[in-house]
């Protein structure tokens, strides 16, 4: 079976739900950005460095637009459909062309957690991710800590694949990590 996998989209997809859409991120966001990936509630299970600065944040946004570019992720802005304002992130990163497979990374500002948004906006991108980009398998990394966030794959229909002890050096100590995965169940 010859197959290729779709990382290259003009325009940029847009992505709408009932209640949100999904639309590139750009420097524009930036402020909103530093706020999401400067807030410790929202950062307490994402073991990376905080954003405590507008370059900063410019600078991920930046790196964000060059993974599309050179076609090795593709992220969103998630909005209210009301406000074009950003309120989180989602996006495909860590792709493996060979295998069909890319890590999904989402996250989104404290004041609407609780309220559907994630589930929405992954059943969205998961479904972008299968149809339109070709994925076969969908992982994701999470913080063994994370409860919401491992109920919120488990939901989704995302299989516990790996348990990694202290895999991950992070601020002077070594973490543990979990991994979820979704094989597509569109493929015959």
């Amino acid at each position: 079976m010859d197959r290729t996998l779709k990382l290259s989209f003009e325009p940029f997809p847009v992505i709408e739900t009932d209640r949100l859409f999904l639309r590139d991120c750009t420097l524009d966001d930036g402020v909103e950005v530093m706020k999401l990936r400067s807030d410790i509630d929202a950062m307490r299970y994402l073991d990376r460095p905080k954003t405590h600065t507008l370059q900063q944040a410019h600078d991920l946004i930046q790196r964000m637009q060059d993974s599309m570019a050179k076609e090795e992720g593709m992220g969103w802005a998630i909005c209210l459909k009301e406000n074009p304002k950003l309120i989180g992130t989602v996006g495909f990163y860590r792709l493996k062309r060979e295998n069909f497979r890319a890590e999904i990374g989402y996250m989104i500002q404290p004041d609407f957690w609780k309220q559907g948004y994630m589930t929405e906006v992954l059943t969205a991108v998961i479904d972008f991710g299968f149809r339109q980009m070709g994925l076969h398998t969908i992982e994701a990394d999470i913080n063994p800590e994370n409860v919401a966030s491992r109920q919120l794959l488990l939901k989704l229909g995302f299989e516990k694949e790996a348990y990694f002890r202290q895999n991950l050096y992070f601020e002077g100590r070594f973490l543990d990590s979990e991994i979820y995965g979704l094989v597509n169940s569109l493929e015959k």
